[in-house]
């Protein structure tokens, strides 16, 4: 009996184009926005109104800074725009089964919008 022995699958592409760049580039840059809204949030946010505080009587914030929530939207939806955009580019530019899925920016995108819903009901009942 005679086995076949598997050849390992070649790969044939040269370089990175372009458009494997610039979804590169969209991906960290929306991780990187990401983050900055985890930041601006913190700010936004009611305060945490601990046991603490009030035994020493300081006064603690209890609404959202409709200001700051104006950028916090922004930096969301730019966010999600451009990991959005990116795996559309991903969609469309892999051709092997095997090509990378971008897990990490599914999550991402479905973080931001769950974020923008759970943001928009809290500031909509206040």
């Amino acid at each position: 009996m005679k086995t076949e022995q598997k050849r390992p699958i070649k790969n044939r592409r040269k370089s990175t184009d372009f458009w494997y760049s610039l979804a590169r580039t969209l991906t960290a840059c929306s991780w990187l926005a990401f983050f900055f809204s985890v930041l601006i949030s913190y700010f936004v946010a009611p305060e945490t109104d601990y046991g603490v505080l009030r035994y020493h009587d300081i006064e603690v914030r209890q609404f959202w800074l409709t200001p700051l929530t104006g950028y916090l939207y922004l930096v969301i939806w730019s966010s999600a725009a451009g990991i959005y955009s990116a795996t559309l580019i991903d969609k469309y530019r892999s051709r092997r089964r095997n090509d990378n899925k971008n897990y990490s920016a599914y999550l991402l995108l479905i973080i931001n919008l769950v974020w923008l819903l759970i943001i928009l009901q809290h500031v909509l009942k206040a």
